[in-house]
């Protein structure tokens, strides 16, 4: 299912309202990326960075400053930290999973190899922690280096926890918020801190941002049993063929009968997935209301996003922030 132009707008209309700024987040983006002595540090990067992406991240730091009226450039740096981390986190990720497609392209490691992906990556995490340092701001490092940290715990316990049918939504809750939610919470309270927002004020932002991180990562697992491979940007049954128990599956495995459970251990647990397991798989779903479950779980995240907003500035980008906590979901609502 596309996204019609309605709900698209709030998306269109905050990069819209931010595109000066983005424009110099992008330079500094491009410039930081350079390498005098690697030249295969600025290719594999330019790969992922033009790729076509929203920058929603780095929006939302530019977001939350502009609309506690912030009147530097600090944003910048930040904004641009924000995205150099993602950009490696996806390198890595795709390494991890032996991805081949990410946003309908061939992933890095597929063009080249996993060495200068992995490499690469580790690169950007050392950029972005140069970046960060020179807004001198103690409490915005504490708060993007945490997300690292957070970020990487959150893809270790992935590892063990994806394919263990003991775990439950707590947590994947957790995985959830090391690999999702971190960034998008650490994006808003840093835009909230750099702007010297009330605690509260930060507070609320680092709320919104969690919200709708969690969220965000709900409706990509429900697209991965869902979605359509061009809307997605990865083939469907992606999760499953890659044996990752997401929210879907939880919910389902909770109220598996013992075919069910054994039909799960096999092709989770063990991985001997067969032709027509995922067929099998989505009709065990489908019987559970396994997607119509995790849909509900992700539109009330998104109505925790929206009502975190209370306490900020009115104004259009608090509207759009609000209606953003809509786009993210509209794909499933």
């Amino acid at each position: 299912m596309g996204v019609n132009e309605t709900v698209a707008k709030p998306l269109d209309r905050l990069s819209t309202l931010l595109a000066p700024e983005m424009e110099a987040v992008n330079a500094l983006i491009r410039s930081r990326m350079e390498s005098r002595h690697a030249p295969r540090i600025p290719e594999v990067t330019a790969h992922l960075v033009e790729a076509g992406g929203k920058r929603l991240r780095p929006m939302l730091t530019l977001a939350a400053a502009r609309m506690l009226g912030y009147r530097g450039t600090h944003h910048h740096l930040l904004a641009a930290t924000v995205e150099f981390i993602h950009t490696a986190t996806l390198l890595h990720d795709d390494v991890v999973d032996e991805s081949r497609q990410r946003r309908g392209r061939p992933t890095a490691n597929l063009l080249w190899d996993n060495k200068s992906s992995v490499l690469v990556g580790d690169y950007l995490f050392a950029r972005s922690f140069q970046l960060m340092t020179e807004t001198g701001n103690l409490r915005v490092m504490e708060i993007l280096s945490n997300a690292s940290a957070v970020i990487a715990e959150g893809e270790v316990l992935q590892l063990t926890a994806a394919q263990d049918l003991g775990t439950d939504e707590a947590v994947y809750l957790q995985v959830v918020r090391g690999k999702t939610a971190a960034l998008f919470s650490a994006a808003t309270e840093v835009g909230a801190v750099i702007a010297g927002a009330t605690p509260a004020q930060v507070q609320a932002l680092y709320d919104y941002g969690d919200a709708l991180g969690i969220a965000f990562q709900i409706v990509d697992d429900i697209l991965d049993y869902s979605g359509a491979a061009e809307t997605i940007g990865k083939n469907v049954g992606d999760d499953f063929r890659e044996r990752k128990l997401t929210l879907p599956v939880i919910k389902a495995v909770a109220q598996a009968d013992a075919g069910e459970r054994e039909f799960w251990q096999r092709t989770i647990e063990k991985g001997d997935q067969q032709d027509g397991d995922l067929d099998r798989a989505l009709a065990i779903l489908a019987r559970h209301g396994a997607i119509e479950a995790a849909r509900a779980d992700a539109l009330s995240w998104a109505a925790g996003a929206r009502q975190s907003l209370d306490l900020l500035p009115e104004g259009e980008i608090r509207q759009l922030l609000a209606e953003l906590a809509d786009f993210v979901v509209a794909r499933v609502a």
